[in-house]
């Protein structure tokens, strides 16, 4: 066994991947017709400034997602800020902690403060139950995320929002592409946020977008994100610079395209790891709702301790050292981060669950880059690991 073991990377042997397989590698979609659309922008010498490309994806996102507005912005934070400014949210907005930081973030940039709310270990987003319980007279709105493309509980979340007469949205950055009780993730609340960062699976190199169906939020984002200009010459309201380029609208019209053929990629994917992964102790892969649109964005495994001998960050480390670079996601929670810390010390005896799934999740590669070979190649590692965890510690000793 310690000759097996002295194979691994991690105990001196040679990686198994001569090339890194990362988690998010972008997705390209059709280089000439990306290249193209490049060209074209050049040869009209309209570069920002709601150019065609931009108009065209805004129109094209709204269609797909069957919603009456779609602003294109530079980036999925800068869209959370103006969303927040839009509806007015002051006082305190109750959000998960189990997110990326930018969600709290962009609360507390505009001084408003993030109330960290536990999750629903199940789903892994807002626990309906909890979030009542920290509305006080300074709550002002509840912000959801769709965590994996898994959707937040929308109804309870909107009954609790209209009891309570409180602004509704959510950071539905993983949730491109998924649907909810067969409508799509973008219809739900006073506005819901996507991300086409590089990493996501439909990309526009940096951007995001703000969908809503409200007429006069509408108005006042599109006034917003162009420092309130109204016309050429026309400042009607306070705003800022937070246009998408059009370089980035050709990139995410031409993601847009090919968005079919990566969900049947990601699905493969998550086909192949399921059946890899599958009966080994203390490993579960995150499920997804089949009966639900979905985008197979992220493969999230849960490790469980106990059961599987090996922890999670052994995991990592080793297979790191094989050139996979597998991820703690959302490690170590919002709460645990700067400012928040600081601001909240005993922020984590009110977010058990939280607790719990930093300490569990890990993200393993997907995408275009990824192949089934690879994937078991992936999975044989992990289950080496878990199937040999006492040799393995003597090993280590």
């Amino acid at each position: 066994m310690l000759n097996q073991l002295s194979e691994l990377a991690y105990f001196g042997g040679e990686p198994k991947f001569k090339e890194k397989l990362f988690v998010g590698r972008p997705n390209i979609g059709n280089r000439d017709i990306l290249l193209n659309r490049i060209n074209d922008m050049l040869d009209r010498r309209w570069l920002s400034n709601n150019g065609v490309f931009v108009q065209e994806f805004e129109q094209r996102l709204a269609d797909y997602l069957g919603v009456k507005h779609c602003i294109a912005v530079c980036n999925g934070t800068i869209a959370l800020e103006l969303v927040i400014r839009a509806l007015e949210l002051k006082g305190e907005v109750i959000i998960p902690s189990f997110t990326f930081i930018a969600t709290a973030h962009a609360l507390q940039w505009q001084e408003i403060t993030p109330v960290f709310c536990d999750v629903d270990p199940k789903t892994h987003t807002l626990n309906p139950a909890k979030v009542e319980s920290l509305i006080t007279p300074r709550t002002s709105g509840i912000m959801g995320v769709h965590v994996w493309g898994q959707p937040c509980d929308v109804e309870s979340l909107t009954e609790i929002a209209d009891k309570h007469q409180l602004k509704l949205m959510f950071d539905a950055s993983h949730a491109f592409g998924c649907s909810h009780q067969g409508k799509m993730i973008g219809n739900f609340g006073n506005a819901e946020v996507f991300s086409f960062h590089a990493t996501k699976f439909i990309n526009a190199f940096e951007g995001g977008a703000i969908v809503t169906n409200d007429d006069d939020l509408n108005q006042k984002l599109r006034l917003m994100k162009n420092f309130g200009f109204s016309g050429f010459d026309n400042v009607i309201y306070l705003g800022t610079n937070g246009k998408m380029s059009e370089v980035s609208a050709a990139m995410g019209l031409t993601s847009l395209e090919s968005i079919e053929e990566f969900i049947e990629v990601n699905r493969r994917n998550y086909y192949c790891y399921r059946e890899s992964l599958a009966n080994i102790p203390g490993i579960t892969l995150f499920p997804v709702n089949e009966a639900e649109k979905h985008n197979y964005q992220y493969i999230v495994l849960e490790v469980d301790e106990e059961q599987s001998k090996v922890s999670r960050d052994l995991l990592i480390k080793i297979l790191h050292a094989e050139n996979v670079i597998a991820r703690r996601y959302f490690y170590p929670g919002c709460h645990r981060m700067q400012p928040y810390r600081s601001y909240f010390p005993h922020a984590c005896l009110l977010l058990p669950e939280t607790e719990k799934l930093t300490q569990r999740v890990l993200i393993l590669p997907t995408g275009t880059t990824i192949s089934e070979d690879d994937i078991n190649k992936v999975c044989s590692i992990i289950k080496f690991c878990i199937y040999n965890f006492s040799e393995i510690t003597m090993y280590k000793k």
